[in-house]
């Protein structure tokens, strides 16, 4: 893998003990449960990544004939990474741009990929709120726009029609303002192993890139997922912060400045007040 996690710490408020295991895809789940009544819940992860350079391109890049004629020996094993998914349905929209991407891609795997990722940012915007969480590929093919997680699923879509296996990442980009995961798309090649490519920015893969799960699709690697018991309405809030090693940030400087989060926080300990009052 082109990174190595140095060390991980996951605190949850209520406290809890957690457990951790790996998921059909290889990624790590940490799975914990709070049984006692609560009124908020807080999960913080944090990690120190070593991120490896990327192997140089092959010189001698696998052909799509050569490609489809072995498609055979993997098929098995990378079945999962090939099929249709929910989110990722194989339409025959797809076919004009599968076609368009063959044209330009020189005969390699690796030009197909990269071709599809061209066509990608040259026909569809990026517009927030265009598609939502759960939104398949015929939504941003409906709409000429969408996300992350929608040219990652795209873009997978693409390499699935013509039986290259391509599986879904969620991470995080270093050089953007994080707020959320960022997604990008890996694609297998013989001989070579997995190559990223993110759609999004029409880019390789380079140290900026945090890797977090992979998966067939956005449904294998939510950030969080769970079950909550109860009347009550909930509300999510998500920060993100990443630095470089050697330029760590002064514990929670970034949270402790922020205005939003300090009110959310405010008015949680407001409504716990009361609620206890009540219960006297």
């Amino acid at each position: 893998d082109r990174q190595s996690c140095l060390s991980f710490r996951l605190n949850t408020s209520p406290s809890s003990l957690g457990t951790a295991y790996r998921d059909a895809c290889g990624n790590w789940v940490h799975q914990f449960n709070i049984l006692r009544e609560h009124r908020q819940l807080m999960i913080e992860a944090e990690s120190v990544v070593l991120v490896h350079e990327a192997p140089a391109p092959s010189e001698n890049p696998t052909r799509l004939e050569q490609f489809d004629a072995r498609c055979d020996e993997f098929f098995e094993e990378y079945y999962d990474f090939m099929a249709a998914t929910g989110y990722v349905p194989h339409p025959p929209q797809l076919l004009e741009i599968v076609e368009a991407a063959g044209e330009v891609s020189g005969g390699t795997v690796a030009g197909f990929a990269q071709a599809a990722s061209d066509l990608i940012h040259q026909r569809f915007r990026y517009v927030k709120g265009a598609t939502h969480v759960h939104s398949s590929i015929m939504d941003s093919l409906a709409h000429g726009a969408g996300v992350c997680q929608d040219f990652a699923h795209f873009m997978i879509g693409l390499c699935r029609s013509v039986k290259i296996p391509a599986r879904y990442i969620s991470g995080y980009l270093a050089t953007e303002a994080a707020s959320a995961t960022h997604a990008w798309v890996e694609i297998f090649i013989p001989g070579t192993g997995w190559r990223a490519l993110d759609p999004t920015h029409n880019r390789q893969i380079d140290g900026t890139y945090v890797k977090i799960g992979a998966g067939r699709d956005y449904a294998d690697v939510p950030p969080t997922l769970g079950t909550m018991k109860g009347s009550a309405a909930s509300k999510m809030q998500v920060k993100v912060r990443i630095s470089p090693s050697e330029a760590v940030l002064p514990p929670d400087q970034e949270f402790a400045a922020d205005e939003e989060w300090s009110r959310f926080l405010e008015q949680d300990v407001d409504a716990q007040t009361q609620h206890a009052q009540q219960q006297q």
